[in-house]
């Protein structure tokens, strides 16, 4: 699935299945917590207006694509007390998805 395909599903998404979807694009392994934080301070130094996700662990999905569970990731990013670690609701526009792709996750390997 691509980010556009994504904002089809609706227009505000989370940063979590954002990332997700960059990755799948990209090719890239979504699954650290130290990546994500570095593509969350990509958008907090990009200006990107964000609020806080309230993301219910339990409902964020279970086995994602290469066996890797994403309930695990949300639990591994809620334990973390760092702000780049939270889920933040962002509004996937053209704009914004130029942001995103702006940031390479296969440069962090």
């Amino acid at each position: 699935m691509t980010l556009e395909e994504l904002r089809k599903k609706a227009l505000f998404q989370n940063t979590i299945d954002t990332w997700i979807m960059l990755c799948e694009e990209t090719k890239a392994d979504w699954y650290s917590s130290e990546n994500y934080k570095k593509f969350i301070a990509h958008l907090t130094k990009s200006g990107l207006k964000m609020q806080k996700f309230p993301l219910c662990i339990k409902e964020s999905g279970g086995m994602y694509q290469r066996g890797k569970d994403k309930t695990q990731f949300a639990e591994t990013l809620a334990q973390d007390t760092d702000p780049n670690a939270a889920a933040y609701t962002i509004k996937l526009n053209d704009e914004i998805i130029k942001i995103i792709r702006q940031f390479n996750p296969t440069a962090l390997a």
